[in-house]
């Protein structure tokens, strides 16, 4: 039986550790018969190591997504290395730690700036790196973490996905005529490299095992894996610019 991603090529940045919701996206879409390729910053060769757990080999390539000089000869790398792309996995966010932890009111602005334009700006600029080698049918998928809702120790991080769930509907609004899909998952708290660097992230998550329907596993990435391949393959032709929860169902339950 073939799988849903097959013969599709996938670029994914942001596998830091094999807990990491990017990394399940790539073994997942591996299995559903996609190519994939990584990015990593600041350290490729940590991603080198965890992407031998894949089920197969992955090349990475070095991204600072802030960085024009690396953004300018990515589609070179890419075409030389797979062709073209069917699809690019936006997971890429940082705040300074000031930004952090319930420093909301005392955040200056350079430490701001860092997280908007890491955290949101980036799927512009990466989505626009990627386009030359996108296709009519290609998708575009970030993950956010929803930002309807002001979250304890969130702090700047929170505005920052605010951007990037704009961001990515002015980018489905843009990038529609040429048939090119742009989505995000949200998904709920797990135990990744961007989670640990949360003061206080204990907090945060612990909204969950009072009010998810769904019993929200922080240990098990898996699910929005599946949500982010989903969205990477044929089955979603006419969905753009939406935000699929993925988080047990939380974003619906008042209190």
């Amino acid at each position: 039986m073939s799988g849903i991603l097959d013969g599709k090529r996938i670029l994914i940045t942001g596998v830091l550790m094999e807990s990491s919701i990017a990394f399940h996206t790539a073994k997942m879409a591996q299995e559903q018969g996609a190519e994939v390729i990584l990015t990593a910053f600041p350290r490729p060769t940590l991603t080198e190591r965890i992407a031998k757990r894949l089920p197969k080999p992955a090349k990475v390539i070095e991204l600072d997504v802030t960085n024009t000089e690396h953004l300018d000869r990515l589609e070179g790398l890419v075409r030389e290395e797979l062709g073209g792309l069917d699809g690019v996995v936006h997971s890429i966010g940082f705040a300074p730690q000031d930004a952090l932890g319930g420093n909301f009111l005392n955040t200056p602005f350079e430490s701001v700036a860092t997280a908007m334009h890491v955290s949101a700006f980036s799927l512009k600029s990466l989505t626009m790196a990627c386009r030359p080698l996108m296709g009519s049918g290609s998708s575009v998928v970030g993950l956010t973490f929803d930002a309807q809702f002001a979250w304890p120790q969130y702090d700047w991080m929170g505005p920052a996905k605010a951007a990037l769930e704009a961001t990515s509907r002015y980018l489905a609004r843009d990038l529609g005529p040429d048939n090119i899909r742009c989505n995000l998952i949200s998904a709920g708290p797990l135990g990744s490299m961007a989670a640990k660097s949360i003061p206080g992230f204990a907090d945060l998550a612990g909204v969950w095992d009072s009010r998810s329907p769904l019993k929200w596993d922080m240990a098990d990435p898996e699910p929005a894996g599946r949500g982010v391949v989903a969205l990477l393959s044929d089955w979603f032709p006419m969905t753009t610019g939406e935000i699929v929860h993925v988080d047990g169902g939380l974003h619906a339950i008042g209190a």
